[in-house]
Formats: structure tokens, C-alpha cells, sequence
């Protein structure tokens, strides 16, 4: 990845049409909240599968939960302006897409 991937990193998502759904959270990398954009979708699968020992899903199953959510964005500190810069969706799934991680998951 880029630079980038080491700027402090802001992810803001709201899972449904409600003001009140919105939250955010906030990482000391990109490479971290990409990290934590799968971990919402896993925490979202336990929650629909709570009896199941273990989940496994693929790319295009976290690329529909991020298209299904009412809205997903991060903010990523550019140190040589000194200002957050906003991405939307799909570059974040494009992010995930170039990230090592990128294959199917196993969740406990």
C-alpha cells in the first residue's frame, strides 16, 4: 500500500437510514481500519449465527455487507497538507481488495 496506509485513519459508518445508527471509530493506520471494517462484518456475522462454532465467509460476502450499509466512509490524515481526506466505499473495498488479507476468513 501507500503511504497512506500508515496515516491515523477515521472510519465512520451508518448501518442503516437512522441518524442515530451513525459511529465511528478510529485507528493509527489504514491498514488497521481495514482491519476493523472485516471485524464489524464478523461481528455482524456472529450476530446473525450465534449457535455456529465457527464462520467462514469470502470477499464478495464483505463486498454486499459494505454496499448494504446506508453509509461507510474513513478519513485518512495526509501529513503533508495536515488535513483528512475522505474515501467512500468503494475505495475502501478496493483497499481491502489490494490488502494481504483479502482471501476467505474462518471466524471463532
Amino acid at each position: 500500500m501507500s503511504a497512506a496506509s500508515n496515516s491515523h485513519t477515521i472510519l465512520l459508518v451508518q448501518p442503516s437510514h437512522k441518524p442515530t445508527s451513525r459511529t465511528y471509530c478510529d485507528f493509527e493506520t489504514l491498514t488497521e481500519a481495514l482491519e476493523g471494517v472485516c471485524k464489524i462484518y464478523e461481528e455482524h456475522l456472529k450476530e446473525l449465527n450465534p449457535s455456529s462454532l465457527s464462520i467462514t465467509y469470502d470477499i464478495s460476502q464483505l463486498f454486499d455487507f459494505i454496499d448494504d450499509l446506508q453509509d461507510m466512509a474513513c478519513l485518512i490524515f495526509n501529513r503533508d497538507s495536515r488535513a483528512y481526506e475522505p474515501k467512500d466505499k468503494e475505495w475502501i473495498k478496493e483497499k481491502i481488495l489490494c490488502s494481504p488479507k483479502k482471501t476467505g476468513r474462518k471466524i471463532r
